[in-house]
């Protein structure tokens, strides 16, 4: 997918928006090969806390992907789907943001947050 007009960022970045429980937006931009768990965390996104590092073991980076953006997903794995199982405000486009790999495909993703996450 090509970036949208006016947008000018470094070769190999993709642009995501986190939106959080309160509908504030936090555009990001991140490297391509980063997972959506590790931009939200190098960029203080709020409600992302990735406690196990990414190893899809916690449930707290749990987020909800925009609808039309799912079908751009990789689907969820059987580890991923069984963490999901766990995490509180679970809805039916609930993911984890660390199974989450960025790339050109995702450029203008956007994500909403949910207000809490679980505490492992």
């Amino acid at each position: 997918m090509a970036p949208a007009a006016g947008r000018v960022y470094p070769c190999g970045m993709v642009e995501v928006t986190f939106i959080d429980a309160d509908g504030v937006p936090l555009a990001v931009n991140s490297p391509e090969g980063t997972t959506l768990m590790e931009a939200a965390i190098t960029h203080d996104v709020p409600s992302i806390v990735g406690f196990c590092g990414g190893m899809c073991a916690c449930g707290t980076c749990h987020c909800y992907p925009a609808a039309d953006w799912l079908s751009r997903l990789p689907a969820a794995s059987d580890n991923e789907q069984d963490t999901l199982k766990r995490v509180l405000e679970r809805r039916s486009v609930s993911r984890l943001a660390c199974q989450i790999r960025l790339d050109d495909r995702l450029d203008g993703l956007v994500v909403h947050l949910p207000p809490r996450q679980r505490t492992p």
